[in-house]
C-alpha cells in the first residue's frame, strides 16, 4: 500500500512538471515570381531556449506575402 501511494504522488507530481525545453524552428522561404520561375533561399534556424511546445509551435509558422509585384514569398517552418 505504502508503494502505491508514493507511485501516485511521483506520478502526480511528474504531470504538474513542465516540459520546458529548447526547440528549434527551421525555416525555409521559396519565393515564386510572377514574371515567371522561383528561388529557394537556404534554409535559417532559431533556437527558442527554455519554452513549452504549444509557445514553441506559436513561435515556429509558416506564413505567404505577396509583394506589390505580384511575387510570392512562402515561409515553411517546422518545430524540433
Amino acid at each position: 500500500m505504502k508503494k502505491i501511494t508514493i507511485l501516485a504522488l511521483a506520478a502526480l507530481a511528474i504531470s504538474f512538471a513542465s516540459c520546458k525545453k529548447d526547440r528549434k524552428c527551421t525555416c525555409q522561404t521559396t519565393t515564386t515570381f510572377a514574371a515567371g520561375g522561383s528561388y529557394t533561399g537556404t534554409s535559417s534556424t532559431v533556437t527558442h531556449e527554455k519554452i513549452k511546445k504549444g509557445q514553441g509551435v506559436a513561435a515556429c509558422h509558416n506564413t505567404t506575402q505577396t509583394d506589390a509585384n505580384g511575387d510570392v514569398d512562402k515561409t515553411t517552418c517546422t518545430l524540433s
